[in-house]
């Protein structure tokens, strides 16, 4: 239906030829991933390190691929995409994504969104965990992820005396949960779902990765070239992630990074460092357009970013 609180005059607007160019160019980019996940999964080859942003991450490879304006650009001849969630056809013809009509769900989670990269955006790097997430993920334990198709780079014994001579100290949740029962006292830090928000910094590796996921839950609302932006430092950050870890991964062609040692601990450090700083102008962009989308609903023309209190969080984790 026509949308009245968006003039046909006040947003610039893409033909079909252009709007089509700009999804078939994100489609050709994220091929690069989507493409060879498609082709593992035919062969029933997993992967250690990439299946995890298809599995972990509840976006799909079609989903990825999917193109969407997000706000602030109106399509011409654009027909197809008139039935999105959020989307609403202008007297004109063309199609906007309008955050006023977006569901109230969408908005619900962009409140929280918005609290919690907020917060985030409001401390100081830490970049002394060095990765020992991974490491406390196989402590003690015979039933470790990935132990049917790599194995562990210094063996049991070896692994466990890391996890036991280190300072473990992650503030990420979602990592922390995997911890083993005897790795999980070992933390400094008792990261919960109810203290997320509290304790999220930048530095963490999995918060930068998450930027990812809360892009994606946000869609259609974000622009899938910064979907796109976000995938990609996910990957970089995994492949870190990965080669600081227990596994040994020289059979899928990536070299470790020896936290165990000084020099090893000072590459992962840097590497941590730049991962903070790359994610940083991703985090102010998501943190504007999930501000934008959250004071849709009551506060017409609010876009400054205020959201309210979520309680439990977002609505899907």
């Amino acid at each position: 239906m026509p949308s009245e609180s968006v003039p046909a005059t006040a947003v610039p607007v893409l033909d079909g030829a252009a709007w089509r160019a700009r999804a078939a160019a994100h489609r050709e980019r994220v091929a690069v991933w989507t493409v060879p996940h498609r082709e593992r999964r035919r062969r029933g080859e997993p992967h250690p390190v990439w299946d995890f942003l298809f599995t972990y991450y509840s976006h799909r490879p079609a989903q990825l691929e999917r193109w969407d304006p997000g706000p602030g650009v109106a399509l011409a001849d654009a027909a197809e995409l008139a039935d999105r969630p959020g989307h609403v056809t202008r007297p004109d013809g063309t199609v906007l994504f309008d955050p006023a009509a977006a569901p109230a769900r969408l908005r619900t989670t962009a409140a929280f969104v918005h609290r919690l990269l907020t917060a985030t955006r409001s401390r100081a790097p830490r970049l002394g965990c060095f990765g020992l997430h991974e490491w406390a993920m196989v402590y003690r334990t015979d039933d470790a992820r990935h132990r049917d198709t790599v194995p562990l780079r210094l063996g049991r014994a070896g692994t466990d005396a890391v996890v036991e001579s280190a300072r473990i100290s992650c503030t990420h949740y979602d990592a922390y949960r995997f911890f083993t029962d005897a790795a999980a006292p070992r933390n400094e830090l008792v990261p919960t779902r109810e203290r997320q928000v509290e304790m999220e910094q930048p530095g963490c590796l999995h918060a930068t990765m998450d930027l990812y996921k809360w892009a994606y839950k946000l869609a259609p609302a974000v622009p899938s070239e910064v979907v796109a932006d976000c995938f990609a430092l996910a990957a970089d950050v995994r492949e870190l992630d990965m080669r600081a870890s227990p596994y040994d991964l020289s059979g899928h062609g990536f070299d470790p990074v020896p936290i165990e040692t000084p020099a090893g601990r000072a590459e992962y450090a840097r590497a941590q460092a730049g991962f903070a700083e790359r994610a940083a102008p991703l985090r102010a962009e998501l943190i504007d357009l999930a501000g934008r989308l959250a004071g849709a609903g009551d506060r017409p023309g609010n876009g400054d970013g205020a959201a309210g209190e979520v309680p439990g969080g977002p609505a899907t984790v």
